[in-house]
């Protein structure tokens, strides 16, 4: 039976209301600067009473950075957790929320690029992704109920202060904290990975994880006996904008995963969560770090980061499921030629195809994981694939964006 303890998710996402739209179109975040704190003391260790909560978060002591790892619906890159939030816990456990609306602001997306932070935005459009497919509520939601707790971000902080660049600090601090938090790498590196037959313990996720923050210890979030949610906790001296984050233990008991089982799910789509044991798994047909043999997922880079994957027709999609290509080496010489559920894969006209239509499958190589076209060449399209617009992936560097192919074993 599956089990019945409701997900992290689903404890921690209520409703919230109170909202205002302040920026106009024509209006910019200029910015003042934040308190200036001299010899702050360290949240949640203080031994008397701390006044000045521009240079102390209080009551919001322990700071969590919050990830996800969704995979029915997918959500986000097939080889990274994605960002939850940032939340400030009271030191004993409980938390506030909500706490002002009239900062309750609608218009995250507007508010970051009148600060004219492009590359904050563009980031989390691929890493913090909201699993219903609606990122600007999820990011509206995240602020409103988390943001407006921090004390340290409240406007009267700022010396100078401009409506809303509190905002950009809270994303900005954010995703400065997930990209120290590479989640993924940490348990791969400990033989910790997607898999819809192995499971895992506790204390095997708990070690993989702590030897790379003090041997604390972290907030393990499991829905039906499969690993979806991590939640990093920081005790931190200082302002949440400037200061400095402490690795800390959870400020009380709150993993949902049980002691061992414990499934840690691809992103692939096509597995759900089972409490059973009997019947048939599928099972890796490549050894582990093999590209481009046996089954695997056409990821597509973009930028310098996963964004989306190629589906079965062979055009690419950041939204979808991700179609597992099968490899198979090429008898007659050197290379592989690659299939999905539609068909044999090839270069037709220029584009990457894959379909009953396709006679004979043109023979690719590669570049330890990276796919090289026919000629010996990369990948582009017309522009980069976003929501539910596909794009068709053409050889060589002759389209607007240029982008790589890398094969992930399953």
């Amino acid at each position: 039976m599956a089990s019945s303890v409701p997900s992290l998710r689903t404890l921690s996402k209520v409703a919230f209301g109170g909202v205002q739209l302040l920026l106009g179109s024509g209006q910019t975040v200029l910015g003042g600067t934040p308190a200036t704190c001299l010899n702050p003391q360290l949240s949640c260790q203080n031994t008397t009473v701390v006044t000045d909560l521009c240079c102390f978060n209080s009551p919001g002591g322990q700071l969590l950075q919050t990830q996800f790892w969704d995979t029915n619906p997918v959500t986000g890159p097939v080889d990274s957790w994605t960002i939850h939030g940032l939340w400030p816990d009271r030191c004993d456990g409980t938390y506030d929320a909500n706490c002002d609306s009239s900062r309750a602001y609608t218009n995250i997306t507007a508010i970051i690029k009148s600060a004219s932070k492009t590359d904050l935005l563009s980031y989390m459009q691929t890493y913090w992704k909201d699993y219903n497919g609606d990122d600007e509520t999820f990011w509206e939601h995240e602020w409103s109920k988390h943001g407006t707790c921090i004390s340290t971000l409240d406007p009267e902080c700022y010396s100078d202060h401009k409506a809303t660049e509190e905002v950009v600090d809270f994303f900005q601090k954010t995703v400065d904290l997930f990209k120290t938090l590479p989640s993924y790498e940490w348990l791969s590196a400990a033989g910790i990975t997607p898999s819809t037959s192995k499971t895992y313990t506790t204390a095997e996720i708990q070690a993989a994880l702590s030897a790379h923050r003090s041997g604390v210890t972290v907030t393990l979030g499991c829905s039906s006996g499969a690993l979806n949610e991590i939640w990093y906790h920081y005790a931190v001296r200082g302002s949440v904008q400037t200061g400095e984050f402490v690795p800390s233990n959870p400020d009380g008991t709150k993993s949902t995963c049980p002691a061992t089982g414990i499934k840690y799910l691809p992103k692939s789509g096509g597995a759900t969560p089972t409490t059973s044991k009997g019947g048939s798994t599928p099972t890796s047909t490549s050894a582990p770090g093999t590209p481009f043999s046996g089954k695997g997922y056409l990821n597509v880079v973009s930028g310098g980061a996963n964004k989306g994957c190629l589906i079965s027709a062979g055009t690419w999609y950041t939204t979808g499921t991700c179609a597992t290509f099968t490899a198979t080496e090429n008898t007659a010489g050197a290379g592989f030629t690659l299939s999905s559920s539609k068909g044999k894969c090839a270069v037709v006209s220029g584009a990457f195809t894959c379909g009953s239509t396709v006679s004979t499958a043109t023979v690719f190589t590669s570049a330890q994981s990276a796919l090289v076209s026919g000629n010996g060449g990369g990948w582009s399209a017309d522009a980069v694939a976003s929501g539910s617009t596909q794009q068709k992936v053409y050889e060589g560097s002759g389209h607007s964006a240029t982008i790589g192919i890398a094969w992930q074993g399953v």
